[in-house]
């Protein structure tokens, strides 16, 4: 303990504040290290939450005593990666999250028995408003949405009915398609009764109008404009997709183009058969009639008078003619063909495809990678496909061009999938950053170790070595000291100033260094002065042995 202490009091005040300091430093920086590592790996848990749910899930999670960590302003929420699991279907079980809207879940906890008629409609309302929210927000790029629903009711005594109509606000991720857009409007208008799909307004968080719901949409919003481009990207896809499979993946460019007429043809057309008759009516008329020369055929006033008697002509009866009058009539039906045909907008006039293929990449005597073109006879094969793709209809006007050309940029090596026991080293980009992050702190130990660890302790070693070891001046003077005693010579004025002199400038704050160094090359001397001594009596009495012996060591230093 002594030594211990006086150790400690050589080193002095500043060096072992220094020396404590980086002491402090450095177990804060490892046990940081260490807890780094040591943490938990966190992974989101949800994203894209609400205030509502994100106070929620932060509540349950400090209840049950979780480790949690908040990104983007509370819209994700990170735990531990292999709690995740567990915890949703927990969350799950107790409704979150909501969805930052109010669902059927309205009526959970509500009092039917003191609630009108009107409370239950407006709550209905919420709650399929809030619904169709939740449902909106399942498609892709759909961040938030907002539904608003106007279900009038029919006044009484009224003969008119007032449709119903939804207003929808969007907050998605980029852009919307059409098709995504047609998707919502019909969503919406199958889950309320009596809505009808273009009564359905659509309006990004920008304000762009993506579906008017005032317009007269027959067509179920789909225009001539995105007609033709989904039949245009329809077709380029196949094409493509036939291509790469033979070129290989990104060794192909397809464009295609299609010609469409927009124009609406309603054409109606009569067809006569004249010899389809059929007999629709047949009617006949028969008439008769009589006319005679004499009187008796007149008409006078006498014969038609009341019991008027007719005068026989004694020369008996005058001629008389016969007519006889026979008239048909038959209404014939001839066979009819009425055609309507109406065309529609939207067809096909004519397609052009132009398609631009890769040369095969093959590696020379040299190992370096050369292009080689592609042969004639494969171009055309690839032609034919590509007809076959589109429909290709020369009447039509139809158009496919197959070119061979380098391309600008070359291709990277196809990396092969590992299979087996390679599968193992697989690493999500998760399991590489944190890799990264351990080297990192790895890297970081090891250069505070070697730069500020190892440097502190080799000048600590160096100094402890240096003041044990003596001075020059120290050692000449122990030598000056001991060579004294050795000889029984008392210490001369020179040789005590020197020693005063190498106390004052060598050894100053450690005064009792040479005199600890000068004591002991007194004793030293002392004792080789007595040893001397007693050599000398040995001899004095032995002066035959001492002969042999001086006589023995010059006959083995010759030798």
């Amino acid at each position: 303990m002594q030594g211990f202490s006086e150790f400690i009091r050589s080193l002095g005040a500043p060096r072992i504040a220094a020396m404590g300091a980086v002491t402090i430093a450095m177990v804060g920086f490892f046990a940081f290290l260490i807890l780094r590592v040591t943490a938990p790996q966190l992974t989101p848990l949800f994203t894209d939450l609400s205030f509502e749910d994100s106070s929620a899930i932060i509540k349950d999670l400090e209840r049950q005593g979780i480790p949690y960590e908040m990104k983007n302003d509370g819209a994700v929420v990170m735990v531990p990666k292999d709690l995740v699991p567990r915890l949703r279907m927990k969350l799950a079980e107790s409704g979150l999250p909501k969805g930052g809207g109010i669902g059927y879940e309205i009526f959970d906890k509500s009092d039917a028995l003191g609630a009108t008629s009107f409370v239950q409609n407006i709550n209905h309302l919420r709650a399929l408003e809030g619904e169709l929210s939740r449902t909106i927000r399942a498609i892709d790029r759909v961040q938030a949405a907002r539904v608003h629903l106007v279900l009038p009711e029919r006044p009484l005594f009224s003969r008119e009915k007032a449709e119903p109509t939804a207003s929808i606000v969007l907050k998605v991720r980029g852009m919307l398609e059409a098709q995504q857009v047609r998707a919502i409007r019909h969503l919406i208008a199958s889950a309320v009764n009596g809505l009808k799909p273009e009564r359905v307004s659509i309006v990004d968080e920008a304000g762009r109008l993506l579906a008017d719901g005032a317009a007269n949409d027959d067509g179920g919003g789909i225009g001539a404009d995105e007609r033709k481009t989904g039949y245009e990207r329809r077709i380029r896809d196949q094409v493509e997709a036939i291509v790469t499979s033979v070129v290989g993946p990104g060794r192909a460019r397809v464009q295609l183009t299609a010609d469409f007429d927009l124009n609406r043809i309603t054409q109606t057309s009569d067809r006569y058969d004249p010899e389809g008759r059929v007999v629709r009516s047949s009617q006949t008329r028969e008439e008769s009639s009589s006319t005679s020369n004499g009187k008796d055929g007149q008409v006078t006033v006498g014969n038609e008078l009341p019991g008027a008697q007719r005068s026989a002509d004694a020369g008996g009866s005058s001629p008389s003619d016969q007519n006889k009058k026979t008239e048909e009539i038959v209404n014939y039906e001839i066979s009819r063909t009425t055609k309507t045909e109406v065309i529609e907008s939207g067809r096909v006039n004519r397609i052009s495809v132009a398609v631009l293929v890769d040369g095969v990449y093959e590696k020379n005597d040299k190992g370096d990678i050369a292009y080689k073109p592609r042969e004639k006879e494969e171009i055309d094969r690839i032609a034919s496909l590509v007809r076959s793709a589109i429909g290709f209809d020369q009447k039509r006007g139809d158009q496919v061009e197959v070119v061979n050309l380098r391309f600008a940029e070359t291709p990277s090596g196809a990396i092969p999938e590992p299979a087996g026991w390679m599968s193992m080293f697989q690493f999500t980009k998760e399991d590489m950053l944190r890799g990264i992050e351990l080297l990192v702190m790895g890297l970081l130990g090891l250069g505070v170790l070697l730069m500020v660890v190892r440097p502190l302790v080799r000048r600590v070693l160096s100094a402890e070595q240096q003041a044990s070891l003596p001075s020059p001046n120290a050692a000449l003077l122990a030598a000056a000291v001991a060579g004294a005693a050795a000889a029984g010579n008392p210490l001369t004025p020179e040789i005590k100033a020197a020693i005063a002199q190498v106390d004052t400038e060598n050894l100053k704050g450690v005064p009792s260094h040479t005199a600890k160094m000068i004591d002991i090359a007194q004793v030293q001397g002392q004792v080789h002065a007595q040893s001397v001594q007693k050599v000398g009596e040995l001899s004095d009495k032995n002066p035959n042995e001492t002969v042999s012996i001086i006589r023995q060591w010059l006959h083995d230093s010759a030798a």
